[in-house]
């Protein structure tokens, strides 16, 4: 059998003094949400659950509240939850993954302190094609409302030749609790609007043509003359080419600058379909949403998709 390998989330909290699940209860802070889920949110484990938690309470302490779970490094990682432990199958690693407000934590779950609000989501998967999927879509309207990290966060749309679609991403942001300020605003969520090819001289947004291992996101914009949207499956292998009117909702995050959402597409429709994405239903437990044709498809593309 191969020695095991660790996830940087385990190495990270292996590092860190454990803290346990804490002692005492503190003041009340108000209510989060617990979802917890298998295959990058395709398959429900426990929840969506709502918990009131006080100044003592951790991501460790609500999730070993509402499920079995075990750990390793004295307390500090993750192992199992409901009886669905961490392993290798068929060569390939699994783990469990937690995201609050749909980032990566860059701290272990037992000292991840919680102030209300936050939505927690913990998710089992196959890490072989991204040791690190840094932001996700799938806590929405996350992290607009309610920031991240404890901070509140303004949001900055930068609108790269998406005419209507810029509009609606407006619309929908303000909606969902964001604060809009002009882009280039220090600490901002930002938020790309556009045709692909306006947008992938940003960056953040070009780490996504370096596949997963880089983005975090499982889909390609192929060029040949005009570009192409192609969704990923979990081994970030190229599976399925969208008609070029397909949209993209993602996000992805470069160490701790704040996280960038991409709505966009090969064309201006496709970065409009996206922005008409950007809802509960559409993105609910999601890491990303490509939308073709009406259809909504969850990435990585799932076999058979």
């Amino acid at each position: 059998m191969k020695p095991r390998r660790w996830p940087a989330v385990a190495l990270l909290a292996a590092a860190l003094a454990a803290a346990g699940c804490g002692v005492g209860e503190g003041d009340e802070l108000g209510e989060v949400s617990l979802t917890v889920t298998r295959d990058y949110g395709a398959v429900p484990v426990a929840g969506p659950l709502r918990e009131d938690v006080t100044e003592a309470d951790t991501v460790m302490r609500v999730l070993d509240r509402e499920t079995e779970i075990g750990t390793r490094f004295g307390g500090a990682f993750v192992q199992s939850i409901d009886g669905l432990e961490g392993e290798q199958r068929g060569g390939r690693p699994y783990d469990w993954f937690f995201y609050v407000n749909g980032l990566w934590s860059p701290v272990g779950a037992a000292d991840y302190p919680l102030r209300g609000g936050e939505a927690i989501w913990w998710d089992y998967r196959d890490w072989s094609a991204s040791t690190r999927v840094s932001a996700l879509v799938g806590s929405w309207p996350q992290p607009f409302a309610g920031g991240y990290e404890g901070e509140r966060h303004e949001t900055a749309v930068e609108c790269r030749d998406g005419g209507e679609a810029c509009a609606i991403v407006r619309r929908r942001l303000r909606g969902a609790g964001a604060t809009l300020v002009a882009s280039g605003a220090d600490g901002a969520i930002r938020v790309l609007v556009g045709p692909w090819s306006a947008l992938r001289d940003d960056p953040t947004a070009a780490d996504l043509e370096d596949g997963p291992a880089t983005s975090g996101v499982y889909a390609d914009f192929a060029e040949d003359g005009d570009f192409e949207l192609t969704g990923l499956d979990q081994g970030g292998r190229p599976v399925r080419t969208f008609a070029p009117g397909a949209g993209l909702v993602a996000a992805t995050r470069r160490g701790r600058a704040p996280p960038v959402w991409l709505v966009t597409g090969p064309t201006p429709r496709g970065a409009l379909a996206a922005a008409e994405s950007l809802d509960r239903a559409a993105l609910r437990d999601r890491y990303a949403v490509a939308v073709d044709g009406g259809e909504r498809i969850p990435l990585p593309v799932e076999a058979g998709q």
